[in-house]
């Protein structure tokens, strides 16, 4: 019975810590690629298409829109190297309260996304946790925001939170594929800022769209298909993924981009879609 976005999303990124242009150029070409027109099938809107299948309780449905908006760089690292849960929730407070350009507070449409660079550690990074999301607290924060962080793993854990372009220790005999962009850490970044902007849109407060008995801990719609980028996936098998004339795999085109996207639970069919599904 809790709200989803139904209006216009705003995405406004917090960058912490070191980040190249180049990264950041990839991130924001994810983003912009989610409402684009006219993208080549299979595509990032596609992709989305399914997520826009949830609803709120009066029927209305997840807004197709979602385009970038204000951006705020921290690369001192204004709270440390190493970050809590609770102090990620600080992090964004200095962001929406700073003197100069503080990002805009928008509880109803805004999202905003933490993310942290390669030398940034995160409480229960890589021990099977590459990006999650909630919403601020008021007494911390000043507002009820739903946010997301997301790492980058190229330094810490790239067989974790980067797999299938960095394949873990345990798994011998797999090699890794060769990332759409040019950047392991980032090219995996991008499937966590999807899960999580998915799940953000279907279950902001925590109160909607989610399976099990315990909200605290809730499965979410990303939750569902982690894993799976095609179809026949499941288990260690990534499902059927596409591969371009220079090598590099990935699953759809976003703007001048490619890239490697998990598919997302669709509530109609009642299993993981995605738009590169060979049924499809």
């Amino acid at each position: 019975m809790g709200p989803v976005l139904t209006n216009n999303i705003t995405v406004h990124t917090i960058w912490y810590g070191s980040w190249a242009r180049a990264q950041k150029k990839i991130i924001r070409g994810f983003i912009t690629s989610i409402s684009a027109v006219g993208s080549k099938h299979p595509s990032v809107s596609g992709w989305w298409r399914t997520v826009q299948l949830y609803t709120d309780q009066t029927g209305a449905n997840i807004s197709r829109t979602v385009r970038l908006g204000e951006e705020k760089n921290d690369r001192f690292y204004s709270h440390g190297k190493a970050l809590t849960r609770l102090s990620i929730q600080s992090v964004i407070k200095s962001a929406v309260t700073a003197r100069t350009k503080p990002l805009p507070v928008n509880p109803k449409s805004g999202l905003y996304l933490l993310l942290t660079s390669e030398d940034v550690y995160v409480q229960d990074f890589c021990d099977n946790v590459c990006g999650f999301h909630y919403f601020t607290f008021p007494s911390i924060v000043g507002y009820t925001l739903p946010y997301a962080w997301v790492g980058n793993s190229a330094k810490l854990c790239p067989g974790v939170c980067a797999y299938p372009f960095s394949v873990p220790n345990y798994m011998p005999g797999f090699k890794p594929v060769k990332s759409p962009n040019g950047d392991i850490g980032v090219d995996g970044m991008i499937s966590v800022i999807a899960h999580e902007i998915a799940e953000l849109a279907t279950n902001p407060l925590v109160n909607a769209w989610y399976a099990g008995p315990d909200p605290s801990f809730p499965v979410e719609i990303a939750d569902l298909c982690e894993g799976i980028y095609g179809t026949g996936g499941g288990g260690s098998y990534t499902g059927q993924m596409l591969e371009g004339g220079d090598g590099a795999t990935y699953n759809m085109n976003g703007i001048r981009r490619r890239f490697l996207v998990q598919w997302v639970w669709n509530h109609v069919v009642s299993y993981c879609t995605g738009p590169n599904a060979l049924d499809q």
